[in-house]
């Protein structure tokens, strides 16, 4: 498992189009959009940068599916999912090896985008603790759907796919473009079914409304549940990935 996990870590490190993804076009949309908005005289500055700078890196966290599917079905194909089921490495074992690499990335590129946002727009975070708990949820859902869509798409143009299907329907939907309460009232409805929503409206009481982990724990614990749902379908759709697999 740790060897596994090891082995993906160096290489992602060594994606130049991982990182590209990761921290250098989430900052150039999040200039772009503060610079856009921050001149609207019926919001104010600060409620621009706390909507812009976590909508913007809840969106692209999502984007780790991209290369987690990428990863996958490169594994399928060049007969390292089937050589490692010969082996006595449980299931279990293989797919936290390949999630622990991603989590990480995912947690590093939170980090990041909230530093950017403190050091460039002095973004508050409020408490740190209920920040942690709400980033690792946020990590947890997006690695966890990025597992179930590797192991149920056929080809790496399907995967993309439904990652942007994902990324961008839920950020539409979810509130990290714009604010819920200026949707409709049916698409406020909507919203809600979105974990990308209670991601979003977690990190604005946190930020916002000084709200400490038990104020946001509802919201992690949609997170986590959906987290959960993913992890689940990745499991159970294993065996049809395994017969998917060349030799």
């Amino acid at each position: 498992m740790w060897a596994i996990a090891r082995t993906e870590l160096k290489k992602n490190i060594q994606d130049k189009g991982l990182w590209f993804w990761t921290f250098i076009l989430p900052i150039v949309f999040m200039i772009a959009f503060v610079a856009i908005f921050s001149g609207d005289e019926n919001t104010s500055y600060k409620e621009v940068v706390t909507q812009i700078i976590p909508g913007y890196t809840i969106m692209f966290a999502f984007y780790i599916m991209i290369s987690m599917v990428i990863v996958f079905i490169k594994d399928r194909d060049k007969g390292m999912v089937a050589r490692i089921a010969s082996t006595p490495l449980p299931v279990r074992d293989y797919f936290i090896g390949k999630w622990i690499p991603f989590m990480l990335i995912v947690l590093i590129q939170i980090a990041v985008l909230f530093t950017f946002g403190v050091v460039v727009y002095d973004l508050p975070l409020g408490d740190p603790a209920a920040l942690i708990l709400l980033s690792i949820m946020l990590a947890f859902i997006v690695s966890g759907w990025g597992m179930a869509l590797s192991v149920l798409v056929k080809t790496e143009n399907m995967g993309i796919a439904f990652t942007q299907v994902i990324a961008l329907g839920g950020a539409m939907l979810g509130g990290l473009w714009l604010p819920v309460e200026f949707m409709p009232g049916f698409m406020q409805t909507i919203s809600k079914a979105m974990p990308q929503y209670w991601a979003i409206e977690g990190y604005k009481e946190i930020i916002l409304q000084n709200g400490t982990a038990g104020d946001i724990l509802f919201n992690a614990f949609i997170l986590f549940g959906a987290g959960l749902a993913g992890c689940v379908i990745a499991f159970m759709a294993y065996p049809r990935f395994l017969r998917s697999a060349r030799s």
